[in-house]
């Protein structure tokens, strides 16, 4: 049976809610897929796509790659025994954030637009005269619906997000994060390449920002509970 966490502290005030436990193991296997899977969709972008097309594309894949390396490193830390402090205490769910904002968002952001690109690569499809054009048409936006599972993880209170910054700021950064990804999928579809940039540049950024903040609430959340939990019972 779980433990009930204490919910007011020795001064009377509540205590924060953090977010609970995490299996590290589990999340040290999706660092391993998180850093294979984007790293070999960019190799392959890289020899299929078109130079002008695949190049934020790449970049993003890329940079959900190195940032499962470093969610590696923060669930690496995760220590609850002797010797732990508040930094390793706060390992895995800083990990789960850098894994969700800095891996996964990015992926979901490249996915869309690295499907058009194969679907359309020249240096894939050679054109014979007899060859006959076929339009994928709707079922090009499949793997954008990945989206949705990710939208209802952090918003049902799933995601390590729900329990750093208040519901109404949430919504308004899942918001955000669909708004970007959207409009840098509509400016690739358009071949408007700088404007793509800019979408998923403003994505990233407020993704870094978003983590960094949690990253620090989250270790001032742990501070502010081993301050004031009350005392165990003895056994």
């Amino acid at each position: 049976m779980s433990k009930v966490r204490p919910t007011l502290g020795i001064d009377g005030l509540a205590l924060p809610i953090l977010p609970p436990e995490r299996d590290e193991r589990v999340w040290a296997k999706l660092v391993r897929v998180m850093f294979y899977t984007p790293g070999f969709l960019a190799m392959l972008l890289f020899k299929a796509g078109e130079p002008e097309a695949f190049g934020i594309t790449v970049e993003l894949l890329m940079l959900s790659s190195a940032a499962a390396i470093v969610g590696g490193l923060f669930i690496g830390s995760e220590s609850s025994g002797a010797g732990a402090d508040r930094s390793s205490q706060v390992g895995t769910w800083s990990g789960a954030l850098v894994l969700e904002l800095l891996a996964v968002v990015p992926l979901m952001c490249a996915i869309p637009a690295l499907f058009h690109q194969l679907a359309h690569s020249r240096l894939l499809h050679a054109v014979a005269p007899a060859t006959i054009d076929v339009t994928l048409g709707a079922s090009e936006l499949l793997p954008a619906v990945a989206i949705l599972p990710f939208m209802l993880y952090q918003l049902a209170g799933f995601g390590t997000l729900h329990f750093i910054v208040p519901k109404w700021v949430n919504w308004i950064i899942n918001i955000l994060i669909l708004g970007l990804i959207t409009g840098a999928y509509v400016e690739n579809r358009v071949a408007e390449y700088a404007m793509e940039r800019h979408f998923a540049g403003a994505l990233v950024v407020i993704m870094a920002i978003t983590v960094l903040y949690g990253t620090l609430k989250l270790k001032q959340m742990q501070k502010i509970y081993d301050a004031n939990c009350p005392p165990k019972d003895p056994k």
